[in-house]
């Protein structure tokens, strides 16, 4: 008896400052509700759509303190379509976030895993989509990944302290193909700025052959356009007066030999058809208005200009994109919200370019104009 008290004391002397010293938190977001788009493919379609303005997900993560301002974290974030229950992401457990690392105060964190991109981190909260709209206010096919179409498997991240308000940091994605380093390679970098009423944001992210197979940084199930090479830069500004913000934000993507786009699978350039080049250019203004603590309004206008080159000639398509929005919160962890977005496309490329498509709707427009709205309930835990 005694032995085993003895070893009851002692497992318990190593254990309970393990547990002192460490934090495990389950959180997640619901968010589900009822589209009505004018134009999917020639017919109009009501249909329940669930995670918009933000992703449905779960989640687990965590840290350890290590001693020395030192400690371990990890995430584990799974996505889900709340109207069947499947996954999202390609089916994957984890498939929004999944890493594990070191994270001091002074110095910033490496992790390593499945995890978002220098875009998302620094650009993205610069744009309406990427902060407070979502899903259906994305720019043309979510061609700059504003708004986190993609996430970058087997990669190395580093994220810097907070220093007075500058932040940067950097990604590395491994293509995981032994003899091919640059196979589905991915690289991105940014920086942000947080003072007082102004935020600054800016990225640059390369990556080669994104879409390409399972094994490397963008997998097929993943990407938004499969392409040989992909590269994207751009920066964006907030600025809030009173109860007002107001944002602006400038991106630009060039596919060099895009053969398809992911949103729209299988669709693919006509056959026959070879293109070397398409590049987008994205101009976005944005306002929120916080009426009070509870219920705020916002907009948002993006102009797109594109140059298509193929061996059907070239183009310069245009996308006029307007989005509204209203918020009100029930609680502190519940609200309901409101959407509505057009778009029209003009300059034809002899694709499925041409077509009107506000990403998020079931399928692309039979004509150049596209309408969607939305009403959702959406909660927090």
């Amino acid at each position: 008896m005694k032995k085993h008290l003895t070893m009851l004391a002692l497992a318990g002397s190593l254990t309970s400052p393990a547990f002192a010293q460490s934090s495990v938190t389950l959180y997640g977001i619901l968010d589900e509700g009822i589209n009505f788009t004018n134009n999917t493919g020639g017919n109009k379609n009501y249909e329940m759509a669930s995670g918009y303005a933000y992703g449905n997900r779960w989640g687990l993560k965590g840290s350890e303190d290590l001693g020395g301002g030192m400690k371990t974290i990890f995430d584990l974030e799974n996505g889900f379509d709340l109207s069947s229950g499947r996954a999202n992401q390609g089916g994957r457990m984890f498939g929004r976030q999944a890493y594990v690392g070191i994270a001091t105060d002074q110095y910033g964190s490496v992790t390593l895993g499945r995890q978002y991109d220098s875009v998302v981190d620094f650009l993205g909260p610069t744009t309406a989509n990427g902060n407070w709209a979502g899903y259906l206010f994305a720019h043309p096919y979510d061609n700059d990944n504003t708004d986190n179409s993609f996430r970058v498997s087997n990669s190395v991240k580093y994220t810097s302290a907070n220093y007075a308000g500058l932040k940067f940091g950097g990604v590395y994605g491994f293509s995981n193909t032994a003899g091919q380093l640059a196979n589905n390679r991915l690289m991105s970098a940014g920086a942000s700025y947080v003072s007082g009423p102004l935020t600054l944001g800016a990225a640059y992210m390369d990556i080669n052959n994104v879409g390409v197979g399972s094994a490397g940084a963008v997998a097929e199930n993943d990407a938004s356009f499969f392409a040989a090479h992909q590269r994207e830069f751009g920066a964006g500004i907030n600025y809030v007066v009173g109860k007002a913000t107001l944002g602006f934000a400038y991106t630009h993507t060039t596919l060099d030999n895009p053969t398809g786009n992911g949103y729209l699978t299988p669709a693919s350039f006509p056959t026959g058809v070879s293109v070397s080049s398409l590049k987008f250019d994205n101009f976005e203004v944005n306002a929120q208005y916080a009426f009070t603590p509870s219920f705020f309004i916002g907009g948002m206008y993006t102009y797109t200009s594109g140059k298509y080159d193929g061996s059907n000639g070239s183009a310069k398509p245009k996308w006029n994109q307007v989005g509204l929005m209203a918020d009100y919160n029930l609680s502190k962890r519940t609200d309901v919200y409101v959407q509505a977005v057009y778009q029209k496309v003009s300059g034809s490329t002899g694709t499925f370019l041409d077509d009107a498509y506000i990403t998020g709707t079931d399928n692309s427009s039979s004509t150049n104009k596209q309408v969607v709205g939305r009403v959702a309930l959406r909660h927090f835990f």
